[in-house]
């Protein structure tokens, strides 16, 4: 017998451990550690942990039809994951554990104290790449160092990429049912309640449900994804990040889709771009480790800012009632279904740090407290990408007016007046002027856009 743990990787097609753990020949047991002060402690929106939750108990129903049992373990944080797991494989006269890697530092730690402990007691212990295409490590410069820049990195990594298949894994076949397993889990291996309630109409789980929005997505709007992405009111994104961040589907599945969908250019897609941008994310991830710290990847940037204690300016933020309509807009989309369109991320990040000064760890871990989609990687890169103390990051003197953005990219306002109605009935040309709006809203903006940015651009200047 041999156990598959499960933890960002919910799926049965496609998934590295499980096929290789499937691949011995010998009965399968699954096993969960549910975590929940480490949770807390990484700031996890409570709706994305209520997803993960709902999520994996359809996989336990997946499981179930194959005869492979789901056993659920509890301890308050990674430190007891390597006891749990050494109990429940001496319980169980397993041979071995499989998993797939995740890349955070804690993580990463976890897996290795497993590793250490289980084959200290003569146990296999076998780690597998799914989160990523190319693992860590495998995309460096000619001189065999981690890139710092996006560019040459995602060309190396479309050159590999060329050389890999995309073929995906088979689900494993069903088994034998277990001798002490009647088919229904036991009490104590039934899922609890985890987080808070969230739209489960705008966020079904389940693998074949993941499959169905990516196969939807590439027959209706891949094609058309570079012209339409930036369009908050077009439902014009594939909307899978909560479903390849918890692992209902694969991001070899989707390119494997793309391709097909997509032919002899696919690789060159602006969808495969932000595909590799999470690629990027990762990698850094591991080659700098004080990123997991939430320091700069430029400290010797922000060392030169001097970041505002400005709570009430924050706290604005945090509500949607800066007075400005567009950022308002994005926060109230935010707070009411755990996600934001990714345009508007970088608005209401540009305008946090930039405009109103505050530093950047603020947001990102509002966001990460909010997100169904929470991405511990991505969202550390994209906020410091804003902030321009990150990675490739934007230049100090981008910083997004939002009014500008607004015009451009919701030229009809029909995002912001999906989200503050109350704007509907003005002119046009006014809805998304903050001074005209705010006699309508009864919010003032909380700076004056023009002062704001040239405070802004003399600070960073300054800071040279």
């Amino acid at each position: 017998m041999n156990l598959i743990w499960f933890r960002n990787d919910l799926r049965l097609t496609d998934n590295p451990a499980l096929h290789a753990a499937a691949a011995l020949g010998q009965p399968l047991v699954a096993v969960v550690v549910l975590t929940p002060l480490q949770w807390q402690r990484h700031g996890d929106a409570p709706r994305k942990l209520a997803f993960w939750r709902d999520a994996l108990q359809c996989l336990q129903g997946d499981l179930a039809r194959l005869n492979i049992p789901l056993r659920v373990l509890h301890t308050s944080d990674y430190d007891g994951c390597a006891a749990a797991l050494l109990e429940l494989c001496q319980t169980l006269k397993a041979q071995g554990l499989y998993f797939n890697y995740e890349y955070p530092l804690n993580e990463r730690r976890r897996d290795v104290q497993v590793k250490r402990v289980l084959r200290g007691a003569g146990l296999r212990c076998e780690g597998c790449h799914a989160d990523l295409l190319l693992e860590p490590g495998t995309v460096q410069s000619a001189k065999g160092e981690p890139f710092r820049v996006f560019t040459p990195f995602s060309r190396v990594w479309r050159r590999q990429m060329l050389m890999r298949s995309l073929d995906g894994l088979p689900a494993p076949e069903r088994q034998a049912a277990l001798a002490d397993h009647s088919g229904e889990p036991m009490e104590s291996d039934r899922v609890p309640p985890l987080g808070e309630p969230y739209d489960r109409q705008l966020w079904p789980v389940g693998e074949q449900v993941a499959a169905q929005r990516l196969y939807d997505f590439a027959a209706k709007d891949l094609a058309r994804y570079a012209e339409r992405r930036d369009f908050p009111a077009l439902q014009a994104t594939s909307s899978l990040s909560a479903y390849l961040n918890t692992g209902q589907v694969s991001v070899r599945q989707c390119l494997n889709v793309a391709r097909h969908s997509l032919g002899e250019h696919w690789l060159e897609s602006q969808w495969v771009t932000e595909l590799i941008w999470r690629e990027f994310y990762r990698h850094l991830l591991v080659a700098f480790t004080d990123l997991n710290r939430e320091a700069p990847f430029r400290p010797e940037v922000e060392a030169r800012i001097q970041w505002h204690d400005r709570p009430e300016y924050f706290e604005a933020w945090c509500r949607g009632e800066t007075g400005f309509p567009i950022v308002d807009a994005a926060m109230r989309q935010l707070l009411a279904t755990g996600w934001m369109h990714n345009r508007l991320r970088m608005v209401v990040a540009s305008f946090l740090t930039k405009l109103l000064g505050v530093d950047w760890r603020l947001g990102a871990a509002f966001f990460m407290q909010q997100l169904i989609d929470g991405d511990f990687a991505s969202n550390l890169g994209g906020w410091q990408w804003s902030a321009s103390v990150g990675a490739d990051a934007a230049p100090y003197f981008r910083i997004f007016s939002p009014q500008r953005q607004a015009e451009r990219f919701d030229p009809q306002d029909e995002f912001v007046c999906h989200w503050l109605p109350e704007l509907s009935p003005m002119p046009a040309r006014q809805r998304q002027d903050p001074q005209a709006s705010s006699a309508v809203r009864g919010i003032q903006p909380v700076i004056d856009y023009r002062a704001a940015r040239e405070a802004a651009l003399t600070g960073y200047k300054d800071a040279g």
